[in-house]
């Protein structure tokens, strides 16, 4: 079977319309290595901001720097009243971690015992 080739269409569609091509819109002529007193004038407000951005950047880094010089303060530090809401929470969030803390460490104990026994196991064995 043969290759359709570009110019022939398939069935139900159409072949692209043909339209003449564009004349281009003629332009006044300047120089092109020339600016307008506009052009120049955007030009230096543009700059401006430029450079007033790479200033305010180059102050903020400076300040950043002067500031991990100089040692933070510490920070006081309180420990909640005995009979207060926040102490009954801490006391109850403290057990569950307790909790969690045991079963982390009984599961990992262990499954290092049950890798000793099958060591043991396979050097008798001597598989």
């Amino acid at each position: 079977m043969a290759k359709r080739t570009r110019g022939t269409s398939r069935p139900g569609q159409r072949r692209p319309a043909q339209r003449p091509a564009a004349r281009p819109v003629a332009t006044p002529v300047r120089p092109t290595n020339t600016l307008t007193a506009a052009e120049e004038a955007r030009a230096a407000e543009i700059e401006a901001q430029l450079v007033a951005e790479e200033r305010a950047a180059e102050q903020a880094r400076a300040r950043g720097r002067d500031r991990s010089r100089v040692a933070p303060e510490p920070v006081a530090r309180t420990r909640p009243g005995q009979g207060s809401l926040l102490a009954a929470r801490a006391s109850e969030e403290y057990t569950y971690v307790v909790r969690d803390v045991r079963r982390i460490a009984r599961i990992g104990g262990s499954m290092i015992g049950i890798m000793a026994i099958l060591y043991i196991a396979l050097e008798i064995a001597k598989l």
